[in-house]
């Protein structure tokens, strides 16, 4: 399987400097700062990279897990939203939510629910972040 690469470059102190990821999958790169991250300043964070890893990651894992049970799906979206919170050891990754629908064919709704919650322990970024206490997710099934 092929390794992935991302980079950051940041230059400055904390709060006064300035970065800018790349992701080279895309071609595209983005600014990043203390206000992107821990105000509501213009730009990415790592948070932002991480929850679109986590709901691409999972939207597969579901995709996945669905076919392999017979339930070929439609369409998946997923959203999720990584908080980070002051700590007495430093800002911490303290939740993420996912938050998924999906239009699948035929499949019910209590096996649905049970494949999602499976897809989400299972899927490779989910286990990367075992460390973040609470991970919940909200699965909606449309027809």
């Amino acid at each position: 399987m092929p390794t992935r690469k991302a980079q950051a470059v940041w230059e400055g102190g904390l709060r006064t400097g300035k970065g800018r990821v790349g992701l080279p999958g895309l071609g595209t790169e983005g600014p990043y700062s203390f206000p992107s991250r821990f105000e509501a300043g213009p730009g990415t964070n790592p948070e932002e990279l991480l929850a679109a890893a986590h709901a691409g990651c999972f939207s597969m894992a579901l995709a996945a897990a669905l076919e392999r049970e017979g339930f070929p799906p439609k369409r998946i979206v997923t959203e999720a939203t990584v908080a980070l919170e002051l700590g007495e050891g430093g800002p911490a990754l303290t939740r993420i939510e996912l938050r998924t629908q999906a239009e699948v064919p035929g499949i019910p709704r209590e096996r649905f629910s049970a494949i999602a919650e499976a897809a989400k322990v299972g899927c490779p970024v989910s286990r990367a972040l075992a460390a973040v206490p609470q991970i919940t997710l909200v699965a909606e099934l449309r027809s």
